[in-house]
């Protein structure tokens, strides 16, 4: 029996990009199954892979030369579409990503890292023409703010009157508010290098700066959804007159996910770490939901895997299944993520019917 299968993966943190992730998946669902049909649909919901995903469906691909999270210079891709109205795509992580710090996050890195060339890839989309800027939030190195993507436009007045003509649109599934103990240095500082004392610093540092933002916007941007992402990167996006939108949808959009979901017979996505954040809003509950009323079964394959039955049927997804566990361990996982994800793919291939 012939089997339509859509591959639509996220990335899995800096072992793959979602492009790569799906060729993988793909690769070893073959060997098992040859007969299947396979489409591929690679995902992101704003982080890591936003521009690569975008790049193969429209637009020109462009190269800019900006600061990275730590001042050396990086070479940051975007997507600009002439399309009426001309359209940026823009990556946050290209410019200040974690995979910039030349190594493992530090204290060091945590409370150094900026977010300076992010605004000079907005300057760029500006100066060609952009009258939309699409920003994807995810994946970064930095707990600024985005006091360093603001600097480099000038300040927050000149920032602001740079786009007043300009729709800015922070693509983001993070809910999480700039401050507190669900904000951006508290919830994602650890992940960044961050120990306690440097999560209380970048704190203090978030409040002062969360106020200049309040008073340039009018309003408090600091509780508003989406504020902490990107180490505070939406607060920023928010106070210079962005809204936010799903990265996920946005993806979905440009990709014609949904034509794709209904001609499937069974869906297998994946990320890094499939755990209780997956469930709100990010690429696969985002696929879950779009198959739901199709009836169709979603395939988790993750690096890791925290979630239970119970959550997993609550969610709609039929299995999920771990990489660190087919591999033996999370080191080997990360090491060889691409020939341990085509192997687990051939073994649930394999088993299912």
């Amino acid at each position: 029996m012939v089997t339509a299968i859509l591959i639509a993966p996220d990335c899995f943190g800096d072992s793959l990009t979602a492009v790569q992730a799906a060729r993988c998946i793909a690769e070893g669902w073959q060997r098992s199954r040859p007969q299947d049909v396979i489409t591929l649909a690679p995902q992101s919901d704003g982080g890591p892979g936003f521009v690569e995903v975008l790049a193969g469906r429209l637009g020109e691909v462009r190269t800019a030369t900006v600061s990275g999270p730590l001042n050396a210079d990086v070479e940051a891709q975007w997507v600009f579409d002439d399309t009426a109205p001309a359209t940026a795509y823009i990556e946050c992580a290209q410019a200040c990503g974690l995979a910039l710090l030349g190594g493992p996050p530090t204290v060091r890195t945590a409370l150094d890292a900026h977010s300076r060339g992010v605004g000079q890839l907005i300057a760029a989309a500006h100066a060609a023409g952009a009258r939309r800027i699409v920003v994807g939030l995810g994946g970064s190195g930095c707990t600024d703010g985005g006091r360093g993507m603001v600097e480099a436009l000038g300040g927050l007045s000149a920032a602001r009157d740079l786009l007043a003509g300009v729709e800015l649109i922070a693509a983001s599934d993070v809910e999480h508010p700039l401050l507190g103990a669900k904000g951006a240095a508290a919830v994602f500082g650890p992940q960044k290098g961050a120990d306690p004392d440097t999560v209380a610093v970048l704190e203090e540092r978030l409040t002062a700066w969360a106020r200049q933002l309040d008073a340039v916007a009018g309003r408090v941007i600091a509780d508003e959804p989406g504020a902490g992402a990107a180490g505070g990167l939406g607060a920023a996006l928010l106070a210079l007159g962005a809204r936010r939108e799903s990265g996920a949808s946005i993806i979905a959009e440009h990709t014609g996910l949904g034509a794709d979901i209904a001609a499937a017979d069974l869906i297998i996505t994946g990320e890094g770490r499939f755990d209780d954040q997956s469930l709100h809003g990010k690429v696969v509950s985002a696929l879950a939901a779009g198959a739901r009323s199709h009836r169709i079964p979603v395939l988790v394959l993750a690096g890791q895997v925290t979630l239970d039955r119970t959550a997993l049927d609550s969610a709609g997804i039929a299995a999920a299944h771990s990489i660190a566990e087919y591999a033996g361990s999370v080191q080997r996982a990360i090491d060889d993520a691409a020939a341990q994800l085509t192997g687990l793919t051939a073994q649930v291939a394999g088993s299912w019917a």
